[in-house]
């Protein structure tokens, strides 16, 4: 049986990082002028996907849920994730997608959020061993972090719209200890 085609779907939002290490899970986004990077230890089958907004940089920190919308910030995240599963940093080896320009009349944001996801894996001497960057166009994204399969589809017109809206709303607050959930 495939297992990847049977696999359970985590999606991973705007502002999010997941690291997993079942070789059961695919890992899906929604991407437009964001970027997500793929990283995993093809040894220990242990990955993960990080989905930034914004570069950002590590002379001008963001704290608290702002620094979620960073790439500095989760692409840390995201390595320190790895490790603590077992994940070696000398083995790892990474994929990027994403940061395209989505509308013509803005700065291209897409543009520079690739290439602080080059410049931030090249710095950390992580390998790049596929990268679909730029365009015109929004991607759906599938990454099998086990096996560092990926696998892309274009989203134009209404399709790229709807899923935008829908990968762009704010993720649930975290319950505060005195708060009581319902279910």
């Amino acid at each position: 049986m495939n297992t990847e085609a049977a696999g359970k779907r985590v999606h991973v939002i705007q502002g999010e990082f997941k690291v997993v290490n079942d070789p059961h899970i695919v890992l899906s986004t929604i991407l437009g002028s964001c970027v997500a990077a793929c990283l995993r230890d093809p040894v220990t089958g242990v990955g993960g996907m990080n989905h930034f907004l914004l570069p950002g940089s590590a002379s001008s920190p963001s704290s608290g849920a702002d620094a979620t919308r960073y790439g500095v910030h989760l692409m840390e995240l995201l390595i320190n994730g790895l490790l603590k599963q077992g994940a070696r940093r000398d083995r790892l080896e990474a994929k990027i997608f994403g940061g395209a320009r989505t509308i013509a009349r803005f700065s291209n944001v897409g543009e520079q959020n690739a290439a602080f996801a080059r410049r931030f894996l090249m710095d950390e001497g992580i390998r790049i061993v596929g990268e679909s960057t730029g365009g015109d166009h929004g991607r759906k994204l599938e990454y099998w972090p086990s096996s560092g399969r990926a696998r892309q589809y274009a989203l134009t017109g209404v399709e790229a719209q709807r899923a935008m809206q829908m990968d762009q709303r704010p993720a649930a607050p975290k319950p505060v200890e005195s708060s009581i959930e319902f279910f």
